[in-house]
Protein backbone atom coordinates (compact mmCIF):
# COMPACT_ATOMS: atom_id res chain seq x y z
CA UNK A 1 0.00 0.00 0.00
CA UNK A 2 1.24 3.49 -0.81
CA UNK A 3 2.33 5.81 1.98
CA UNK A 4 -0.48 8.11 3.13
CA UNK A 5 -2.96 6.20 1.01
CA UNK A 6 -6.54 5.34 1.78
CA UNK A 7 -7.71 1.81 1.03
CA UNK A 8 -11.03 1.01 -0.57
CA UNK A 9 -12.40 -2.54 -0.51
CA UNK A 10 -15.59 -3.74 -2.19
CA UNK A 11 -16.78 -6.88 -3.94
CA UNK A 12 -13.58 -8.83 -3.44
CA UNK A 13 -11.53 -6.11 -5.16
CA UNK A 14 -8.82 -4.14 -3.33
CA UNK A 15 -8.15 -0.66 -4.68
CA UNK A 16 -5.95 2.12 -3.33
CA UNK A 17 -6.79 5.82 -3.07
CA UNK A 18 -3.42 7.58 -3.32
CA UNK A 19 -3.56 11.13 -1.95
CA UNK A 20 -1.00 13.60 -0.70
CA UNK A 21 -2.23 13.27 2.87
CA UNK A 22 -5.17 11.79 4.69
CA UNK A 23 -7.15 14.56 6.36
CA UNK A 24 -9.03 13.51 9.48
CA UNK A 25 -12.38 14.92 10.52
CA UNK A 26 -12.00 15.95 14.13
CA UNK A 27 -15.62 15.68 15.25
CA UNK A 28 -18.67 13.81 14.01
CA UNK A 29 -20.71 16.94 14.74
CA UNK A 30 -18.40 19.06 12.62
CA UNK A 31 -19.51 17.54 9.33
CA UNK A 32 -23.04 16.18 9.39
CA UNK A 33 -25.48 15.39 6.65
CA UNK A 34 -28.78 17.20 6.50
CA UNK A 35 -31.85 15.34 5.26
CA UNK A 36 -34.55 17.75 6.27
CA UNK A 37 -33.57 21.34 5.58
CA UNK A 38 -34.40 22.92 2.23
CA UNK A 39 -33.66 26.42 1.08
CA UNK A 40 -36.51 28.66 0.16
CA UNK A 41 -36.68 29.05 -3.60
CA UNK A 42 -33.79 26.65 -4.14
CA UNK A 43 -32.91 26.55 -7.83
CA UNK A 44 -30.21 23.95 -7.19
CA UNK A 45 -27.20 24.92 -9.26
CA UNK A 46 -25.67 21.89 -7.56
CA UNK A 47 -25.27 18.75 -9.64
CA UNK A 48 -28.14 16.49 -8.65
CA UNK A 49 -27.86 12.70 -8.92
CA UNK A 50 -28.59 11.58 -12.48
CA UNK A 51 -30.60 8.63 -13.81
CA UNK A 52 -28.28 6.24 -15.65
CA UNK A 53 -30.54 3.17 -15.95
CA UNK A 54 -34.18 4.07 -16.47
CA UNK A 55 -37.28 1.93 -16.12
CA UNK A 56 -37.34 -0.61 -13.32
CA UNK A 57 -33.89 -1.74 -12.10
CA UNK A 58 -34.09 -1.81 -8.29
CA UNK A 59 -31.43 -2.76 -5.72
CA UNK A 60 -28.55 -2.19 -8.13
CA UNK A 61 -25.30 -4.08 -7.58
CA UNK A 62 -22.54 -2.52 -9.69
CA UNK A 63 -19.00 -3.80 -10.21
CA UNK A 64 -16.15 -3.19 -12.63
CA UNK A 65 -14.69 -6.36 -14.10
CA UNK A 66 -11.88 -5.81 -16.59
CA UNK A 67 -12.67 -2.73 -18.69
CA UNK A 68 -16.44 -2.99 -18.33
CA UNK A 69 -19.03 -2.13 -15.70
CA UNK A 70 -21.76 -4.61 -14.85
CA UNK A 71 -25.03 -3.88 -13.06
CA UNK A 72 -27.40 -6.48 -11.61
CA UNK A 73 -30.90 -5.93 -10.23
CA UNK A 74 -33.85 -7.42 -8.40
CA UNK A 75 -35.98 -9.56 -10.70
CA UNK A 76 -38.07 -7.78 -13.32
CA UNK A 77 -39.27 -10.48 -15.70
CA UNK A 78 -35.96 -12.31 -15.22
CA UNK A 79 -34.29 -13.87 -12.20
CA UNK A 80 -31.19 -11.73 -12.76
CA UNK A 81 -31.41 -8.69 -15.06
CA UNK A 82 -27.94 -7.62 -16.23
CA UNK A 83 -26.79 -4.35 -17.82
CA UNK A 84 -23.32 -3.33 -19.02
CA UNK A 85 -21.50 -0.10 -19.81
CA UNK A 86 -18.02 1.19 -20.63
CA UNK A 87 -18.42 4.08 -18.14
CA UNK A 88 -20.26 4.56 -14.85
CA UNK A 89 -22.46 7.24 -16.42
CA UNK A 90 -23.37 5.04 -19.37
CA UNK A 91 -24.72 4.48 -21.83
CA UNK A 92 -25.95 1.33 -20.09
CA UNK A 93 -27.41 -1.50 -22.17
CA UNK A 94 -29.34 -4.55 -21.05
CA UNK A 95 -27.76 -7.84 -22.10
CA UNK A 96 -31.23 -9.26 -22.73
CA UNK A 97 -30.35 -12.66 -21.30
CA UNK A 98 -31.29 -13.83 -17.82
CA UNK A 99 -28.05 -14.02 -15.82
CA UNK A 100 -29.57 -16.74 -13.60
CA UNK A 101 -31.71 -18.89 -15.91
CA UNK A 102 -32.72 -21.27 -13.13
CA UNK A 103 -32.87 -20.97 -9.37
CA UNK A 104 -31.59 -23.45 -6.84
CA UNK A 105 -33.86 -26.44 -6.23
CA UNK A 106 -34.82 -24.94 -2.86
CA UNK A 107 -36.33 -21.77 -4.36
CA UNK A 108 -39.52 -20.79 -6.11
CA UNK A 109 -39.51 -18.09 -8.82
CA UNK A 110 -40.99 -14.62 -8.60
CA UNK A 111 -39.20 -13.05 -5.64
CA UNK A 112 -35.52 -13.04 -6.59
CA UNK A 113 -34.01 -9.97 -4.95
CA UNK A 114 -30.88 -7.92 -4.31
CA UNK A 115 -28.06 -9.72 -6.16
CA UNK A 116 -24.36 -9.35 -5.43
CA UNK A 117 -21.69 -10.46 -7.92
CA UNK A 118 -17.98 -10.64 -7.09
CA UNK A 119 -14.90 -12.27 -8.58
CA UNK A 120 -13.31 -15.09 -6.63
CA UNK A 121 -9.53 -15.61 -6.33
CA UNK A 122 -9.69 -18.42 -8.91
CA UNK A 123 -11.10 -15.99 -11.50
CA UNK A 124 -14.66 -17.31 -11.46
CA UNK A 125 -17.66 -15.19 -10.48
CA UNK A 126 -19.86 -15.66 -7.45
CA UNK A 127 -23.48 -14.56 -7.24
CA UNK A 128 -25.36 -14.16 -3.99
CA UNK A 129 -29.09 -13.90 -4.53
CA UNK A 130 -32.23 -13.79 -2.41
CA UNK A 131 -35.17 -16.01 -3.35
CA UNK A 132 -38.28 -17.42 -1.71
CA UNK A 133 -37.69 -20.79 -0.15
CA UNK A 134 -40.20 -23.57 -0.72
CA UNK A 135 -39.67 -24.71 2.85
CA UNK A 136 -39.44 -22.80 5.09
CA UNK A 137 -41.81 -20.24 3.59
CA UNK A 138 -39.27 -17.41 3.85
CA UNK A 139 -36.86 -15.32 1.77
CA UNK A 140 -33.40 -16.93 1.96
CA UNK A 141 -29.97 -16.47 0.40
CA UNK A 142 -28.48 -18.74 -2.23
CA UNK A 143 -25.26 -18.82 -4.24
CA UNK A 144 -24.41 -19.45 -7.89
CA UNK A 145 -21.23 -19.36 -9.97
CA UNK A 146 -20.23 -18.52 -13.53
CA UNK A 147 -17.11 -18.28 -15.67
CA UNK A 148 -18.31 -14.89 -16.96
CA UNK A 149 -19.60 -11.84 -15.06
CA UNK A 150 -22.76 -11.66 -17.16
CA UNK A 151 -23.54 -15.31 -16.51
CA UNK A 152 -25.22 -17.65 -16.98
CA UNK A 153 -24.83 -18.45 -13.28
CA UNK A 154 -25.38 -22.00 -12.05
CA UNK A 155 -26.81 -22.54 -8.55
CA UNK A 156 -24.52 -24.02 -5.91
CA UNK A 157 -26.04 -26.95 -4.01
CA UNK A 158 -29.69 -27.76 -3.44
CA UNK A 159 -30.12 -25.66 -0.27
CA UNK A 160 -29.81 -21.96 0.58
CA UNK A 161 -26.57 -20.93 2.25
CA UNK A 162 -28.39 -18.71 4.79
CA UNK A 163 -31.98 -19.33 5.89
CA UNK A 164 -32.74 -18.51 9.55
CA UNK A 165 -36.47 -19.25 9.53
CA UNK A 166 -37.01 -18.21 13.15
CA UNK A 167 -35.53 -14.79 12.33
CA UNK A 168 -37.83 -14.20 9.36
CA UNK A 169 -35.33 -15.49 6.79
CA UNK A 170 -32.40 -13.55 5.30
CA UNK A 171 -32.00 -11.11 2.40
CA UNK A 172 -29.64 -8.54 0.86
CA UNK A 173 -26.34 -10.40 0.76
CA UNK A 174 -23.12 -8.60 -0.13
CA UNK A 175 -19.52 -9.73 -0.38
CA UNK A 176 -16.51 -8.09 1.24
CA UNK A 177 -12.78 -8.78 1.23
CA UNK A 178 -10.38 -7.48 3.86
CA UNK A 179 -6.81 -8.44 3.08
CA UNK A 180 -6.85 -12.18 2.43
CA UNK A 181 -10.09 -12.78 4.31
CA UNK A 182 -13.53 -13.07 2.71
CA UNK A 183 -16.91 -12.23 4.18
CA UNK A 184 -20.61 -12.44 3.53
CA UNK A 185 -22.77 -9.63 4.92
CA UNK A 186 -26.54 -9.99 5.10
CA UNK A 187 -29.59 -8.89 7.08
CA UNK A 188 -32.25 -10.99 8.72
CA UNK A 189 -35.71 -10.36 7.30
CA UNK A 190 -37.04 -10.03 10.84
CA UNK A 191 -39.20 -7.02 9.97
CA UNK A 192 -41.33 -9.51 7.99
CA UNK A 193 -42.31 -11.10 11.31
CA UNK A 194 -42.54 -7.90 13.33
CA UNK A 195 -39.06 -7.95 14.84
CA UNK A 196 -36.05 -5.62 14.40
CA UNK A 197 -33.80 -6.74 11.51
CA UNK A 198 -30.12 -7.38 12.24
CA UNK A 199 -27.07 -7.17 9.95
CA UNK A 200 -24.56 -10.00 10.31
CA UNK A 201 -20.96 -10.50 9.21
CA UNK A 202 -19.98 -14.07 8.33
CA UNK A 203 -16.43 -15.07 7.40
CA UNK A 204 -16.21 -17.48 4.46
CA UNK A 205 -13.57 -19.48 2.68
CA UNK A 206 -12.21 -18.10 -0.59
CA UNK A 207 -15.06 -19.77 -2.49
CA UNK A 208 -17.60 -17.60 -0.63
CA UNK A 209 -19.96 -20.47 0.17
CA UNK A 210 -18.30 -22.32 3.04
CA UNK A 211 -18.44 -20.57 6.39
CA UNK A 212 -15.66 -20.07 8.94
CA UNK A 213 -16.64 -19.60 12.55
CA UNK A 214 -19.80 -17.97 13.84
CA UNK A 215 -21.59 -14.97 12.41
CA UNK A 216 -21.20 -11.61 14.19
CA UNK A 217 -23.91 -8.99 14.65
CA UNK A 218 -22.66 -5.60 13.41
CA UNK A 219 -25.80 -3.44 13.12
CA UNK A 220 -29.51 -3.52 13.90
CA UNK A 221 -32.67 -1.49 13.43
CA UNK A 222 -32.97 0.83 16.45
CA UNK A 223 -34.02 4.28 15.19
CA UNK A 224 -37.50 5.69 14.62
CA UNK A 225 -36.59 7.11 11.20
CA UNK A 226 -35.84 3.56 9.99
CA UNK A 227 -39.53 2.66 10.45
CA UNK A 228 -38.66 -0.88 11.51
CA UNK A 229 -36.51 -1.54 8.42
CA UNK A 230 -32.74 -1.66 7.98
CA UNK A 231 -31.42 -3.35 4.85
CA UNK A 232 -29.10 -3.31 1.80
CA UNK A 233 -25.78 -3.45 3.74
CA UNK A 234 -22.61 -2.74 1.74
CA UNK A 235 -19.17 -2.46 3.35
CA UNK A 236 -16.30 -0.20 2.26
CA UNK A 237 -12.93 0.18 3.95
CA UNK A 238 -11.77 3.79 3.88
CA UNK A 239 -8.51 4.74 5.57
CA UNK A 240 -8.76 3.58 9.16
CA UNK A 241 -12.53 3.17 9.05
CA UNK A 242 -14.93 0.47 7.97
CA UNK A 243 -17.97 2.19 6.47
CA UNK A 244 -21.20 0.22 6.31
CA UNK A 245 -23.74 1.75 3.94
CA UNK A 246 -27.35 0.73 4.50
CA UNK A 247 -30.94 1.71 3.71
CA UNK A 248 -33.71 2.52 6.17
CA UNK A 249 -37.36 3.48 5.96
CA UNK A 250 -40.07 1.99 3.77
CA UNK A 251 -38.80 1.18 0.29
CA UNK A 252 -42.19 1.80 -1.29
CA UNK A 253 -42.33 5.51 -0.42
CA UNK A 254 -40.22 8.63 0.08
CA UNK A 255 -39.27 7.70 3.66
CA UNK A 256 -36.59 5.39 2.22
CA UNK A 257 -33.05 6.71 2.64
CA UNK A 258 -29.38 5.79 2.45
CA UNK A 259 -27.15 6.16 5.50
CA UNK A 260 -23.97 4.68 6.90
CA UNK A 261 -22.27 3.55 10.09
CA UNK A 262 -18.56 3.52 10.88
CA UNK A 263 -16.14 1.50 12.97
CA UNK A 264 -12.38 1.17 13.34
CA UNK A 265 -12.90 -2.60 13.57
CA UNK A 266 -14.60 -4.82 11.03
CA UNK A 267 -16.51 -6.58 13.79
CA UNK A 268 -17.71 -3.30 15.33
CA UNK A 269 -19.07 -1.63 17.26
CA UNK A 270 -20.48 0.47 14.41
CA UNK A 271 -21.75 3.99 15.07
CA UNK A 272 -24.53 5.29 12.86
CA UNK A 273 -24.15 8.69 11.21
CA UNK A 274 -25.82 11.64 12.91
CA UNK A 275 -27.90 12.24 9.77
CA UNK A 276 -28.54 10.04 6.71
CA UNK A 277 -26.26 10.35 3.69
CA UNK A 278 -29.01 10.71 1.06
CA UNK A 279 -32.71 11.42 1.48
CA UNK A 280 -35.28 12.90 -0.85
CA UNK A 281 -34.97 16.19 1.06
CA UNK A 282 -31.16 16.25 1.08
CA UNK A 283 -31.17 16.24 -2.74
CA UNK A 284 -33.99 18.81 -2.84
CA UNK A 285 -36.51 16.30 -4.20
CA UNK A 286 -34.34 15.16 -7.13
CA UNK A 287 -34.80 11.51 -6.02
CA UNK A 288 -37.82 9.85 -4.41
CA UNK A 289 -36.74 7.24 -1.86
CA UNK A 290 -32.98 6.87 -2.52
CA UNK A 291 -31.82 3.43 -1.34
CA UNK A 292 -30.24 0.11 -2.25
CA UNK A 293 -26.87 1.82 -2.71
CA UNK A 294 -23.63 0.38 -4.03
CA UNK A 295 -20.18 1.96 -4.37
CA UNK A 296 -17.72 1.49 -7.23
CA UNK A 297 -14.42 3.00 -8.35
CA UNK A 298 -14.34 4.46 -11.85
CA UNK A 299 -11.48 4.11 -14.34
CA UNK A 300 -10.78 7.80 -13.72
CA UNK A 301 -10.07 7.09 -10.06
CA UNK A 302 -13.29 8.77 -8.92
CA UNK A 303 -15.61 6.91 -6.59
CA UNK A 304 -19.29 6.69 -7.49
CA UNK A 305 -22.40 5.73 -5.62
CA UNK A 306 -25.30 4.04 -7.40
CA UNK A 307 -28.76 3.79 -5.84
CA UNK A 308 -32.36 3.49 -6.91
CA UNK A 309 -35.26 5.89 -6.61
CA UNK A 310 -38.93 5.80 -7.57
CA UNK A 311 -39.78 7.01 -11.06
CA UNK A 312 -43.36 6.36 -12.10
CA UNK A 313 -44.19 2.73 -11.36
CA UNK A 314 -40.56 1.59 -11.27
CA UNK A 315 -37.29 2.21 -9.48
CA UNK A 316 -34.57 3.64 -11.71
CA UNK A 317 -30.83 3.75 -11.02
CA UNK A 318 -29.18 7.05 -10.08
CA UNK A 319 -25.50 7.92 -10.06
CA UNK A 320 -23.61 10.53 -8.01
CA UNK A 321 -19.97 11.32 -7.30
CA UNK A 322 -18.74 10.06 -3.93
CA UNK A 323 -15.87 11.57 -2.01
CA UNK A 324 -14.31 11.19 1.41
CA UNK A 325 -13.96 13.95 3.97
CA UNK A 326 -11.30 12.16 5.94
CA UNK A 327 -12.92 8.76 6.34
CA UNK A 328 -16.55 9.95 6.03
CA UNK A 329 -18.54 9.78 2.78
CA UNK A 330 -19.83 12.88 0.97
CA UNK A 331 -22.21 12.63 -2.00
CA UNK A 332 -22.25 15.38 -4.64
CA UNK A 333 -25.68 16.96 -4.79
CA UNK A 334 -26.72 15.81 -1.29
CA UNK A 335 -26.63 18.57 1.34
CA UNK A 336 -23.77 18.50 3.83
CA UNK A 337 -24.15 20.74 6.87
CA UNK A 338 -21.23 22.54 8.52
CA UNK A 339 -21.92 24.29 11.80
CA UNK A 340 -20.69 27.89 11.86
CA UNK A 341 -19.46 27.67 15.44
CA UNK A 342 -16.94 25.01 14.39
CA UNK A 343 -15.31 27.40 11.93
CA UNK A 344 -12.43 29.80 12.58
CA UNK A 345 -13.75 33.15 13.82
CA UNK A 346 -11.92 36.47 13.68
CA UNK A 347 -13.11 39.60 15.54
CA UNK A 348 -16.53 38.07 16.08
CA UNK A 349 -17.71 35.41 18.48
CA UNK A 350 -19.81 32.31 18.97
CA UNK A 351 -23.09 32.99 20.75
CA UNK A 352 -24.36 30.15 22.94
CA UNK A 353 -27.97 29.33 23.75
CA UNK A 354 -29.26 30.72 20.46
CA UNK A 355 -32.95 29.85 20.47
CA UNK A 356 -33.94 27.63 17.57
CA UNK A 357 -30.44 27.42 16.08
CA UNK A 358 -29.16 24.17 14.58
CA UNK A 359 -26.94 23.15 17.51
CA UNK A 360 -27.88 26.00 19.82
CA UNK A 361 -24.83 28.06 18.80
CA UNK A 362 -24.26 30.68 16.07
CA UNK A 363 -21.55 33.04 14.85
CA UNK A 364 -22.52 36.56 15.97
CA UNK A 365 -21.08 40.07 15.92
CA UNK A 366 -19.71 39.86 12.38
CA UNK A 367 -19.81 43.64 12.66
CA UNK A 368 -16.37 44.98 11.71
CA UNK A 369 -14.31 45.24 8.55
CA UNK A 370 -12.03 42.45 9.79
CA UNK A 371 -14.82 40.22 11.18
CA UNK A 372 -15.27 36.86 9.51
CA UNK A 373 -15.76 33.15 9.97
CA UNK A 374 -13.81 30.61 7.87
CA UNK A 375 -15.50 27.26 7.27
CA UNK A 376 -13.70 24.37 5.58
CA UNK A 377 -15.96 22.34 3.29
CA UNK A 378 -15.44 19.23 1.19
CA UNK A 379 -16.79 18.31 -2.23
CA UNK A 380 -16.20 15.12 -4.25
CA UNK A 381 -15.92 16.97 -7.57
CA UNK A 382 -15.12 20.43 -8.90
CA UNK A 383 -17.71 22.80 -10.29
CA UNK A 384 -20.54 25.10 -9.31
CA UNK A 385 -22.16 24.40 -5.95
CA UNK A 386 -25.09 25.93 -4.14
CA UNK A 387 -24.33 26.99 -0.57
CA UNK A 388 -27.35 27.53 1.67
CA UNK A 389 -26.63 29.75 4.66
CA UNK A 390 -28.68 29.48 7.84
CA UNK A 391 -29.07 33.04 9.12
CA UNK A 392 -31.11 35.50 11.15
CA UNK A 393 -31.28 39.20 10.25
CA UNK A 394 -32.59 41.45 12.99
CA UNK A 395 -31.59 44.64 11.20
CA UNK A 396 -34.15 47.10 9.93
CA UNK A 397 -33.04 46.48 6.37
CA UNK A 398 -31.69 43.62 4.24
CA UNK A 399 -28.16 42.63 5.20
CA UNK A 400 -25.33 40.67 3.62
CA UNK A 401 -22.06 38.85 4.18
CA UNK A 402 -19.18 39.02 1.75
CA UNK A 403 -18.21 35.55 0.48
CA UNK A 404 -14.68 34.39 -0.37
CA UNK A 405 -13.56 31.00 -1.68
CA UNK A 406 -10.00 29.89 -0.99
CA UNK A 407 -8.88 33.48 -0.38
CA UNK A 408 -10.66 35.11 -3.34
CA UNK A 409 -13.76 37.24 -2.84
CA UNK A 410 -16.49 35.97 -5.14
CA UNK A 411 -19.55 38.00 -4.16
CA UNK A 412 -22.04 38.24 -1.33
CA UNK A 413 -25.02 36.45 0.13
CA UNK A 414 -28.00 38.70 0.87
CA UNK A 415 -30.40 38.19 3.76
CA UNK A 416 -33.94 39.55 3.98
CA UNK A 417 -35.23 40.90 7.28
CA UNK A 418 -36.27 38.04 9.58
CA UNK A 419 -35.81 39.28 13.14
CA UNK A 420 -33.29 37.82 15.57
CA UNK A 421 -33.45 34.08 16.30
CA UNK A 422 -35.81 33.57 13.36
CA UNK A 423 -33.59 31.24 11.34
CA UNK A 424 -34.01 31.07 7.57
CA UNK A 425 -31.83 30.09 4.61
CA UNK A 426 -30.35 32.12 1.78
CA UNK A 427 -28.47 30.73 -1.23
CA UNK A 428 -25.25 31.69 -2.93
CA UNK A 429 -23.64 29.83 -5.86
CA UNK A 430 -19.87 29.34 -5.80
CA UNK A 431 -17.26 27.43 -7.77
CA UNK A 432 -15.33 24.90 -5.70
CA UNK A 433 -12.37 22.67 -6.45
CA UNK A 434 -12.53 18.95 -5.75
CA UNK A 435 -11.52 18.20 -2.17
CA UNK A 436 -11.28 20.74 0.65
CA UNK A 437 -12.16 24.43 0.22
CA UNK A 438 -12.31 27.34 2.66
CA UNK A 439 -15.39 29.56 2.56
CA UNK A 440 -15.17 32.91 4.33
CA UNK A 441 -18.20 34.92 5.40
CA UNK A 442 -17.23 38.46 6.34
CA UNK A 443 -18.81 41.80 7.17
CA UNK A 444 -21.08 43.07 4.42
CA UNK A 445 -24.04 45.41 4.86
CA UNK A 446 -26.07 45.86 8.07
CA UNK A 447 -25.97 42.91 10.50
CA UNK A 448 -26.78 39.19 10.52
CA UNK A 449 -25.85 36.07 12.47
CA UNK A 450 -24.70 32.83 10.82
CA UNK A 451 -25.94 29.49 12.13
CA UNK A 452 -24.59 26.95 9.60
CA UNK A 453 -23.99 26.40 5.91
CA UNK A 454 -25.06 23.52 3.70
CA UNK A 455 -23.15 22.60 0.54
CA UNK A 456 -24.60 20.59 -2.31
Amino acid sequence: MLTNALSFVRSRKLLTLGIAAAIAVSSAAWITLSPDAKAEGADAKAVAPQIVIGGNFPDPDVSKFGDKYYAYATNGGQNLPVATSDKPGGEWAMTGADGLPKLGAWAQPGRTWAPDVSQRPDGSYLLYYTAHSISPDRQCIGAATSAKPEGPFEPVGDKPIVCPADEGGAIDASSFTDGDKHYLIYKTDANAIGKPPVVYLQETSADGVNFIGDRIEILRNDQDAERGILEAPVMVKQGGNYVLFYAGGEYWNDSYFTSYATSTSLTGPFKKAFRPLITGSSVDGAVNGPGGADVVRGSDGVDHIFFHGHVGDGRSVYLADLGWAGDLPVVRGSRVRYEGENGKVNNCKVRDNAAGASQGKVVAYIDHADSYVDIDVYTPSAGNHTVSVGFANGSQEPSSHKVSVNGTEVGAVTYPITGWDNWQQANVDVDLKAGWNTLRFGKGTAFAELDYIEVR
